[in-house]
């Protein structure tokens, strides 16, 4: 849900953008920027309701101590590439394909929503089958290898039509779809593959990484265009995507699975190993964590399994 708001939002800021430009130029979309910033932080002082207890949660929140194992967990660590790729490449090829299409065309820059627009339309709407193919039929390495390896034609395909205004938006077409479908189903694997213990801390690295990738992406398009012309630019993203596709061809599937999580009955005198112990025993669940000092209990259940909460409540609460 989180990656699907994600796509849905950026597509929107994509297909408003131009005219944004049009009406207010480039200083009012900044202003705008900062209004929605003021009107998110009211959105949380005056709407999101406070905890009536405020503790730490492992599910949420980075952990100093479980920075190491994170970053040397080599599952995560294809998935911290791979954002890092996808945001790289997608930042370096909109420092070009805007000035493509305007060359290629004789549109105006606010005059591109028209390009977009169908694009996104056409790649949202393929999204949603490819998601709902790789969760329910657990079928997610699948989805991946595949959506890479289009992210890889469409790089191929920019290269090669970067000068011809209808192969641009053929290959920002075929871009579009691989990216919603990756952008969407990203976030949701990597609280598949995090240990449970550790998902805020998996999180945390995982945006960063995605962060560095616009980066990295924004500065290395802007020099490689400059410097070697466009072309370079799409060698450099099908580099990324050909290391991506290794990564992810390597890979081990994403469990199926999905999270559960139980409040510790107050005042407990539970024994925390045999609860965790008893807890992953049974029928369906993959993973089970105890968490005393934060009142919790998490459950990473297969997806496929007939699962009731009834019988793990009434383990703990003993």
């Amino acid at each position: 849900m989180i990656g699907g708001s994600i796509g849905v939002t950026f597509a929107l800021s994509l297909i408003l953008g131009p005219t944004l430009n049009q009406w207010i130029g480039v200083s009012g979309i900044f202003m705008l920027t900062g209004v929605l910033a003021l009107l998110a932080i009211l959105d949380i002082k005056y709407l999101v309701p406070d905890p009536q207890i405020s503790r730490f949660h492992s599910d949420t929140q980075a952990a100093p101590g479980k920075l190491g194992p994170v970053l040397r967990d080599t599952q995560l660590l294809r998935l911290n590439f791979g954002i890092f790729a996808l945001h790289a490449s997608h930042m370096a090829m909109f420092v070009v394909v805007p000035f493509a299409l305007k060359q290629g065309s004789g549109m105006s820059e606010n005059d591109h929503w028209m390009i977009y627009l169908p694009i996104m339309l056409i790649s949202l709407g393929l999204m949603v089958p490819a998601i709902i193919y790789g969760e329910k039929k657990a079928k997610l390495k699948q989805v991946f290898i595949a959506s890479v390896s289009v992210m890889l034609l469409a790089e191929i395909a920019f290269g090669l039509w970067i000068n011809s205004f209808w192969g641009v938006v053929t290959a920002l077409t075929v871009f579009f779809i691989a990216f919603n479908v990756l952008e969407a189903i990203m976030p949701s694997t990597i609280s598949k593959q995090a240990p449970a213990s550790a998902k805020g801390t998996a999180i945390g690295v995982f945006n960063t990484a995605q962060s560095l990738g616009i980066f990295v992406g924004g500065v290395s398009g802007g020099w490689l265009s400059s410097e070697y012309g466009y072309a370079a630019v799409f060698v450099f993203c099908g580099i990324l995507m050909i290391l991506w596709l290794v990564s992810v061809m390597t890979m081990q599937p994403p469990a199926a699975v999905r999270s559960r999580m139980f409040h510790l009955p107050a005042g407990h005198g539970l024994d925390t190993a045999l609860l965790s112990r008893q807890l992953a025993a049974l029928p369906g669940v993959r993973e089970s964590v105890v968490l005393p000092a934060e009142g919790m209990v998490i459950l990473k259940v297969d997806m496929q399994a007939s699962w009731d909460d009834s019988a793990a409540l009434q383990l703990i609460k003993g």
